[in-house]
């Protein structure tokens, strides 16, 4: 049984820890966040505040920051310093994940999701609930796919990207750096860095 220790206690959190009790391989051990102030054992978990992370040994804990806002994942994951292999890959069980596609460290696939042949996501990525991430997709460090969203085929999304629930996204096309695409937008455009689109099909505002 490896132990599992989050960083972050939202609601993005508490999705990750049905996922972390729906798999007999892991427990569970401790959640830290900036707005626990004291350090507490509650159901066998122990809660306290993220500046006591350091006390951890890391070769006895696998990692993940649940926290669903891109650049903050960013943030904690260079100023944390634990070392990258350290976080842990989380699939929920009813998960499609086709055993071609390769998903990096820290990144977390929600119930229901589909991640089907040769994509390729990175560290820290969501794949949220009931999203569909087709073949061929190319996902940078740090995206966040939202439920029910859709990219089809051959598409990439650039590193820090936010697709908003219910988007679509037709084959072939490119999300740049750091952008955002609103909820049920269709994209059939490429889209460049630092934008974010609306509406269908989707515009720069």
């Amino acid at each position: 049984m490896k132990k599992v220790v989050l960083i972050g206690a939202g609601g993005h959190s508490k999705v990750i820890q049905d996922i972390i009790e729906a798999n007999r391989q892991l427990e569970l051990y401790a959640i830290f966040d900036d707005k626990i102030s004291d350090t507490v054992i509650k159901d066998g978990i122990t809660y306290s505040h993220t500046s006591k992370l350091s006390r951890l040994n890391n070769d006895e804990y696998l990692y993940c920051i649940a926290i669903g806002n891109n650049k903050v994942r960013e943030e904690l994951f260079k100023k944390l310093l634990i070392p990258v292999e350290r976080y842990v890959t989380l699939i929920h069980p009813s998960a499609v994940v086709s055993n071609r596609a390769s998903i990096g460290y820290g990144s977390v696939i929600m119930p229901n999701a589909v991640v089907n042949s040769s994509t390729i996501i990175g560290k820290h990525c969501i794949v949220n609930s009931g999203a569909i991430v087709e073949h061929d997709n190319n996902l940078e460090d740090y995206v966040h796919i939202s439920p029910n969203a859709t990219l089809s085929g051959t598409v990439k999304v650039s590193e820090g990207t936010h697709i908003g629930s219910g988007a679509v996204i037709i084959p072939g096309r490119t999300i740049g750096r750091w952008s955002t695409v609103g909820a049920g937008s269709v994209v059939i455009d490429d889209v460049e860095s630092e934008m974010t689109v609306v509406g269908i099909p989707a515009r720069n505002i």
